[in-house]
């Protein structure tokens, strides 16, 4: 090597290392590449008082009900979430899309760059077409598709519309749920029974049996259980055993698919305000006071949980299969 090759050499080592100097010394701000007017702390957010307490105006609605009229209107992200890309190109399937945590992981699905297919009760199209827009408005491609889940045919046909529409998939979320408060057994009618079991556990049998086959590795499959699984209420004896066996399925599937490399989670809320809430889901004292039992005195907020729903369908969450994710207030399990 002559002397004029040392000497380059030597000038390149040193400009690297002050390059490397710099990046250790400077701002964090900079490394990130984020701009200097961020380098103002973020705003921090007392969790007691984010959402509103109770209590609540007694609002009853006939079974599904729309978000759209309660008061206060659940927040599922409309205005808040952001997002940076971290399912770009997925094709997502989403049961009871149109309301709830369904919208709110519908609305976070669509600004992280998936396209979405949501599924809803006929009835409940007025906030199916909201969320609809919401997705069209990222840019991304929302499918609805109304239909009763109680219909075998028709959980076959979602998925296939669902297919075809999107040109894949490889996220299900079934998240559709039918809970209805009855103060004693004595109450429950075989066809109440009936509708309840087929809503919350034949529809996502029928729905996973018919999506598997296109599911490359890589896909997830999401449920949606509660903490009525593990503490169920008196006055919900029929769906704490839907999320009781909910919560089983996840980790039945967890072990039977990941050896295909997809995996299978579950997500646990505690009292989140939802239209189940306002529609049958509760008794009216329970829904006044809806929430204040929690350690934050509140009740939860579907937008609350969207972030949980994209952290288990996103590949950087590839060890995760088999989990029950909770997020009830300090006061559910797991």
């Amino acid at each position: 090597m002559d002397t004029n090759d040392k000497i380059s050499r030597r000038k390149a080592v040193a400009g690297l290392g002050a390059g490397i100097a710099a990046i250790a010394f400077s701002p964090a701000s900079a490394v990130a590449g984020i701009k200097s007017d961020a380098g103002v702390p973020p705003k921090l957010e007392d969790p007691t008082t984010k959402y509103p307490k109770g209590p609540f105006k007694y609002q009853p609605q006939p079974w599904p009900g729309l978000q759209s009229k309660m008061e206060p209107v659940p927040d599922c992200g409309e205005k808040s979430y952001k997002g940076s890309g971290r399912l770009a190109g997925r094709k997502a399937l989403i049961t009871g899309g149109d309301s709830g945590m369904g919208r709110a992981a519908a609305i976070a699905y669509a600004r992280e760059g998936a396209d979405v297919a949501i599924n809803y009760y006929p009835s409940e199209e007025p906030d199916a077409k909201e969320v609809i827009a919401l997705i069209k408005a990222e840019g991304r491609k929302g499918i609805a598709i109304p239909g009763d889940l109680r219909d075998e045919a028709f959980c076959k046909q979602l998925v296939q519309k669902a297919v075809a529409e999107l040109g894949g998939l490889d996220i299900v979320v079934s998240n559709a749920g039918r809970q209805q408060a009855s103060s004693s057994i004595l109450d429950v009618s075989t066809e109440e029974f009936d509708a309840i079991m087929k809503t919350n556990i034949y529809a996502p049998f029928w729905i996973i049996r018919e999506a598997l086959p296109h599911l490359p590795p890589g896909s997830a499959i999401i449920g949606t259980t509660s903490e009525q699984a593990y503490d169920p209420d008196p006055w919900l004896y029929a769906y704490g055993q839907t999320k009781a066996a909910t919560m089983n399925y996840v980790k039945s599937l967890a072990k039977q698919l990941g050896p295909k490399g997809i995996r299978v989670n579950g997500v646990a809320p505690g009292p989140v305000w939802t239209a189940l809430q306002v529609s049958g889901g509760t008794t009216p004292s329970k829904q006044q006071e809806f929430g204040s039992w929690t350690v934050l005195g509140r009740a939860g907020a579907p937008a609350e949980l969207a972030s949980i729903y994209v952290q288990l369908a996103a590949s950087d969450a590839s060890f995760a299969t088999g989990q029950i994710y909770g997020s009830s207030g300090g006061v559910g399990q797991p």
